[in-house]
C-alpha cells in the first residue's frame, strides 16, 4: 500500500484521476493505494460475496459487490466487499445499476492484508458506521478472527465457533470457523 502526498487535493480532483490497479482511496486528504490482493484475501472475498449473494440476490434483499468505490462523508473508499440493501442500490433512470455509488454501504467488509495496518482499516469501518453503515466486519486470516463494528461504533471480536451478526432481514448463518475453512481447498 502506498500513500501519495504531493500537495493537498480535493475529493473532486481525486475522482477525476485515472483509476489505478489496485484501486486507490481518498482518505482525509490523502490518496492511498490499496494493497494488491493475495491468495487468502481473494478466496475469502470471492466466497463471502457468493455466500451473501446466494441468499440475498434471488429474493432482491441485498447485493454484495467486491471492490466497489463508495463516496460519502468526504472520503472515497473501496471496501473489499460492500453490501447494499436492494432498494438502496443506485440506479440510472433506465433501471440499470449506476456506476457511481455516492452513498455508504449497509454492510462493509474488509479483509486484512499482510501489509495493512489494523488501525487504518478499522478506521475505514468506523467512518462507514459514522455515516450510516449498519455493520462492519474486519477479517484477519492470520489469527482467524473477525472484528465486528455495529451501528453504535462498538467493536467486538468473534472467534472459533462464534456465530456472526449479519444485516437484519438476511437469513445467513455463518461462523468464524466456517469462513476461514474456505481457505482449505
Amino acid at each position: 500500500m502506498t500513500t501519495t502526498a504531493i500537495k493537498p487535493i480535493t475529493i473532486d480532483a481525486f475522482l477525476q484521476l485515472p483509476e489505478t490497479k489496485p484501486a486507490s482511496e481518498f482518505i482525509h486528504g490523502q490518496i492511498i493505494q490499496k494493497a494488491m490482493p493475495q491468495g487468502e484475501h481473494s478466496e475469502l472475498q470471492i466466497d463471502l460475496c457468493e455466500a451473501i449473494n446466494q441468499v440475498t440476490k434471488p429474493q432482491k434483499i441485498a447485493k454484495a459487490f467486491p471492490e466497489l468505490r463508495c463516496v460519502f462523508g468526504g472520503l472515497a473508499i473501496v471496501p473489499d466487499i460492500s453490501v447494499f440493501r436492494w432498494e438502496r442500490i443506485p440506479r440510472l433512470p433506465s433501471g440499470r445499476i449506476a456506476n457511481r455509488f455516492e452513498i455508504h454501504p449497509d454492510w462493509a467488509i474488509e479483509i486484512l492484508s499482510p501489509d495493512q495496518r489494523y488501525k487504518q482499516v478499522l478506521g475505514k469501518l468506523l467512518h462507514c458506521v459514522e455515516y450510516g453503515t449498519e455493520l462492519g466486519w474486519l477479517l484477519d486470516a492470520e489469527d482467524e478472527s473477525i472484528l465486528v463494528v455495529d451501528g453504535d461504533r462498538r467493536v467486538k471480536e468473534f472467534t472459533h465457533s462464534d456465530r456472526l451478526p449479519v444485516l437484519t432481514g438476511i437469513d445467513l448463518d455463518l461462523t468464524v470457523e466456517q469462513i476461514f475453512s474456505w481457505l482449505s481447498l
